[in-house]
């Protein structure tokens, strides 16, 4: 059982949006301020992150590392899919 699924989404029901929206809610101090948007590009699917200003260093985290592990898994998500994700992190 996965973790999406112990907070009461199944896999096949979550978007990535949905899986963006339970990481970043996760780790904000403030997750009733983390907010996600889906964009549908030629590219494939864009996903804004915003978050409260004081939790913007816990989601992007030291040297990028957070952010970058929540890229891989946004990447590895999408193509399951068979689609493309791209994560963009908003001040």
């Amino acid at each position: 059982m996965s973790l999406l699924e112990l907070e009461g989404v199944s896999m096949g029901d979550a978007s990535l949006k949905d899986l963006v929206e339970f990481l970043a809610k996760s780790l904000s101090d403030h997750p009733e301020e983390v907010s996600v948007t889906e964009v549908e590009t030629e590219r494939g699917s864009l996903i804004q992150l915003k978050v409260a200003q004081s939790d913007l260093g816990r989601v992007i985290g030291r040297q990028g590392r957070t952010a970058k592990a929540i890229r891989a898994l946004l990447s590895a998500c999408a193509t399951r899919m068979k689609k493309r994700a791209i994560l963009e992190i908003l001040e």
